[in-house]
């Protein structure tokens, strides 16, 4: 699930009456207005860009429900808008219940539940690998581990990224025909790495796992994880909400 820097969603308010679409659609905001075609909060086209967002979207979204009279609030059908907080970029869920209830909540990203999917080169959306942001630690057994590390580290040691910091170790021990791989906060494409494990893995050996975030402060819903098992390559996105599980 992805949602575009800002704010993002819409509001079912159902059938009101006429005079109180009106009086909706004259109340003044930054971010959200009542479109009275479709009954519904809808994020504005033109979108602020100096007050602070999460504050702002929440006041104007209880401001356009208080509005609304009490006799009317079983016809809204409700909705989710998606803020991502100023500074931090952390995703934050507003969402009105049927009926109008509001809940905010906050995004708490979590591998443990995630559903995992096979991995494809180039079919999944992924941070841009100029920042992308390694951390995790990867096994294999490999014909020749020695060759191996070395080709593993020059994929690291090559990588022009735009963060040259972090570290990245391929170790190999001959005597066990193994390779470990170690990253800690290395600006590398994974998938470039990914397919160099895959390539220099023998069967069923791959072993591990590794988290791709950001240095560049990307939202946390554009993090994965791949998670290697028996030579099976996974990928994952974080459950946000609980609801997600």
């Amino acid at each position: 699930m992805f949602y575009d820097p800002g704010c993002f969603g819409r509001v079912e308010l159902g059938t009101l009456p006429v005079d109180v679409q009106r009086r909706l659609a004259a109340l003044p905001g930054e971010w959200l207005e009542f479109d009275a075609p479709s009954g519904a909060i809808v994020v504005r086209y033109v979108q602020p860009t100096s007050s602070p967002s999460l504050p702002t979207i929440a006041g104007e979204l209880v401001r356009i429900i208080s509005e609304i009279p009490g006799a009317c609030h079983p016809a809204i059908g409700g909705g989710d808008l998606y803020v991502h907080a100023d500074q931090t970029l952390q995703l934050v869920r507003l969402r009105v219940e049927p009926g109008g209830a509001v809940h905010i909540r906050w995004a708490h990203p979590d591998y443990a539940t995630a559903r995992r999917r096979a991995w494809q080169r180039g079919t999944h959306d992924l941070v841009d690998p100029k920042v992308q942001r390694l951390n995790g630690r990867v096994s294999l057994t490999a014909a020749e581990p020695a060759k191996a590390a070395r080709e593993l580290q020059a994929v690291a040691d090559t990588f022009e990224g735009l963060y040259p910091e972090g570290d990245c170790h391929a170790v190999a021990d001959p005597a066990a025909g193994t390779v470990r791989v170690e990253l800690e906060d290395v600006n590398l494409d994974a998938e470039l790495l990914v397919a160099k494990l895959q390539q220099l893995a023998t069967a069923s050996s791959l072993d591990g796992r590794i988290d791709v975030g950001s240095f560049a402060g990307e939202a946390p819903e554009h993090y994965v994880r791949f998670v290697f098992e028996n030579g099976n390559v996974w990928i994952q996105r974080p459950v946000l909400w609980d609801s997600e599980v």
